[in-house]
């Protein structure tokens, strides 16, 4: 089971991504069935699907279709992971609230809930741990502290905030379920990400075949310069060391037979964050920048 979880085969990360989706979807009807409040984007949807007379999961579909469109200026890259769940979600939390039923006891509800807000942080895990983009709300989150330079508590209190007033006036049921996700899903995602062993520090094998590449990439000559410059390579181009950040790729060591900045020190990409930047890759922060 270990090596299902941990394997960068694409078959299995594919089955990780739509089993996280599917498990994502039920999670939300059982929190909704549960009619005690939901997560402010459940909120959202839900006061949107009681407006237009849409299905719940069909609303959920519109507004990551619309989320998506905030990508464009905040130059977002789309993954596969993304668009499966704009599309997917949707899909399986209406398969749920058509399997549930409405329970008519208030202990029934909050287990309800309950069981959905676990199977939620499971569900997050999975998909996060299958590495192929972050869902749409994650990835407007990241790019608004990427272009805003604003901490991401403030940009992901703002933007929930914005959306469970939105539904709430649209309909949308706001209760203590509301208050009770908001404090327990990222204790709860940190659990079971642990659980299924996904691990954020983790660079994936594209992107260290992708370093390992640039590395070896030739850096511009210097211009007017001889052979000396020449060898005088770009942090940026091949993540090897510079005149100024290794003072030894100069022109005093033009007469030696092996360029001086092969040290062991120049020998790792002068730019690489493999934490902040799997992070933004997988919806949880920004990337590092230089």
């Amino acid at each position: 089971m270990n090596a299902f979880l941990t394997t960068e085969n694409p078959a299995a990360r594919m089955v990780r991504l739509l089993a996280g989706l599917f498990a994502y979807g039920i999670a939300i009807a059982l929190m909704i069935r549960g009619n005690l409040g939901a997560s402010p984007w459940d909120v959202f949807a839900q006061g949107l699907s009681r407006t237009t007379h849409l299905s719940f999961g069909t609303c959920t579909v519109i507004i990551s279709a619309a989320v998506l469109l905030f990508w464009i200026p905040l130059r977002q890259r789309l993954g596969f992971g993304t668009i499966a769940n704009a599309v997917f979600v949707g899909i399986f939390a209406d398969l749920g609230l058509g399997l549930l039923p409405q329970p008519g006891h208030l202990v029934v509800q909050a287990l309800m809930f309950i069981a959905g807000l676990f199977l939620l942080a499971l569900a997050t895990a999975l998909y996060i741990g299958a590495g192929m983009g972050p869902g749409p709300r994650d990835g407007l989150m990241t790019g608004l502290v990427r272009v805003t330079g604003r901490p991401v508590w403030l940009i992901r209190t703002g933007i929930e905030l914005t959306v469970v007033v939105i539904g709430f006036l649209l309909g949308g049921v706001v209760g203590i379920g509301t208050v009770a996700f908001a404090a327990a899903v990222g204790p709860l995602t940190q659990l079971t990400l642990r659980w299924l062993h996904v691990d954020l520090h983790r660079v994936p094998a594209a992107r260290r075949r992708r370093l390992r590449r640039s590395r070896f990439r030739p850096g511009p000559a210097a211009d007017g310069a001889g052979s000396a410059g020449a060898r005088v390579g770009t942090a940026a181009s091949a993540g090897v060391c510079t005149a100024e950040s290794a003072g030894v790729c100069t022109a005093e060591s033009a007469g030696n037979a092996e360029p001086a900045c092969a040290e062991p020190a120049c020998a790792e990409p002068a730019c690489v964050d493999p934490v902040s930047s799997l992070a933004s890759e997988r919806g949880f922060g920004p990337a590092g920048r230089c």
